[in-house]
């Protein structure tokens, strides 16, 4: 099912408030083994089935590696939003999100921030705070990596991340330039 235009238009509330009902939620989506853009093709087309809505996709973007091992190679990374099935709860969508890493060949952690197949993060649910020793939501770093806030702000610019002090587009003013972040492909 294609997404709406980037900046298109949304159902539910205007533009830049993250609806309630029913949510949507951010996933940022990374890959820097394998193929990454035909992991994350592939990570995206399984998260629209978990999806009540059309499942919008932002472009497939390449990367600096951020906080992770010297001679890591470039990511590859993405966002979707999603509004979620009826009977999903934020843990079970992570519990799903980890299933779907595990299945595209993600190995326990050896070194923080390896090389990985996949990698998937639940960003934020709606408007929605939580804080436990599983899930953080809004995602702590979410605000502070260019990675996640450029595809979310193809998707949205207005998006505002509960607890942020402004809307993605203001966020991605106050961050240092990723001279290598560029468009690379589209989602499909």
């Amino acid at each position: 099912m294609a997404s709406p235009p980037a900046g298109g238009p949304r159902t539910g509330p205007e533009r830049g408030k993250m609806p309630t009902s029913p949510p949507w939620v951010v996933v940022a989506l990374g890959s820097n083994l394998g193929d990454p853009i035909a992991n994350l093709r592939w990570a995206m087309d399984r998260l629209e089935a978990r999806s009540s809505g059309p499942l919008r996709r932002s472009s497939l973007w390449t990367s600096t590696p951020v906080d992770c091992p010297p001679g890591s190679p470039m990511f590859v990374n993405a966002v979707v939003m999603l509004q979620p099935l009826p009977a999903e709860s934020p843990g079970s969508l992570l519990d799903h999100l980890q299933s779907l890493e595990r299945e595209a060949g993600r190995r326990p952690k050896v070194v923080l921030n390896e090389s990985r197949p996949l990698d998937l993060d639940l960003i934020a649910w709606g408007d929605l705070r939580l804080d436990t020793p599983r899930l953080v939501l809004p995602h702590p770093r979410a605000g502070l990596r260019r990675f996640v806030l450029e595809p979310l702000a193809e998707l949205d610019p207005e998006c505002l991340l509960p607890g942020a002090r402004g809307p993605v587009v203001e966020l991605l003013r106050d961050l240092p330039p990723d001279e290598l972040l560029r468009i690379c492909a589209a989602p499909r």
